[in-house]
């Protein structure tokens, strides 16, 4: 039990160093409070503009695009990855175009599409989703083409057609990869979100840590970079790691240590 406890701790002793560091750099150094704020400040303003509204409503609005670019994101880079991966062709033909375009996603394209979709919304969720797209797409590819194709033969000499053996053999196959492409994207798309709402948007977390450079406010930056990265490693630790542990279990990829 002791032991259980230790390694459930663990992971937040380096976040325990690093606010002990901090605590004790402020206090030995003293730096002004435009440069560096104490974490009593840091918190003190958190919890101010938590009670005052405007913090949830940017979390909202930060989600609420995440949300809409990631799973637009997620199923068309499915849809064109299950295309791709089940016809090699087509995945030679698209390979390069693919690797041209994922090297210049993200917020490569903010300058364009400020001109194109204007300041809001919907710039945001085309940074996402053009950010999910590539990896999704790459590692659906990548699962469809793991898949032994012994398995699929032996669905189609039962007498399965081709839909049965994508819904049985194909898709439980590369659906490890695939939610490793989720995993991966999401936080990709996060960043990118992040970059287009600094200066592509009028609410969300990159703009609140935007206003507080204008006022100079380095408690609003600090405080705003530590809730970006806190709700990142939620959505990662209590989200995505359990689905995705939860997948390769019930598939046979991994053991679960019973019945030794």
């Amino acid at each position: 039990m002791i032991h259980r406890w230790i390694w459930r701790l663990l992971p937040w002793v380096p976040a325990v160093i690093a606010l002990l560091a901090w605590w004790a750099w402020f206090a030995i150094d003293r730096p002004p409070a435009s440069v560096m704020p104490s974490a009593f400040a840091v918190i003190a303003t958190m919890a101010d503009l938590a009670f005052g509204g405007r913090l949830p409503g940017d979390i909202l609005a930060s989600m609420a695009r995440l949300l809409g670019g990631s799973a637009l994101g997620i199923v068309t880079g499915m849809a064109a990855g299950f295309v791709a991966g089940l016809n090699r062709p087509i995945a030679d033909f698209m390979n390069p175009l693919v690797v041209f375009f994922n090297a210049i996603s993200g917020i490569v394209w903010l300058p364009l599409v400020i001109g194109w979709l204007g300041i809001g919304s919907p710039l945001a969720i085309f940074l996402i989703w053009n950010t999910v797209f590539f990896i999704i797409f790459q590692n659906t590819v990548l699962g469809v083409q793991l898949v032994p194709e012994v398995l699929e033969l032996g669905v189609q000499s039962l007498g399965g057609s081709r839909w049965e053996t994508i819904r049985s053999v194909t898709l439980p196959g590369a659906l490890p990869y695939i939610l490793s492409g989720i995993r991966s994207g999401l936080g990709f798309g996060w960043r990118a979100l992040i970059a287009a709402e600094l200066v592509g948007a009028t609410t969300g977390l990159g703009q609140l840590i935007f206003s507080g450079a204008e006022y100079h406010r380095a408690d609003i930056i600090v405080g705003g970079c530590l809730l970006i990265g806190a709700i990142a490693m939620a959505m990662d630790r209590w989200l995505l790691l359990p689905i995705e542990k939860r997948t390769v279990i019930r598939w046979g990829l991994v053991a679960t240590g019973q019945g030794r």
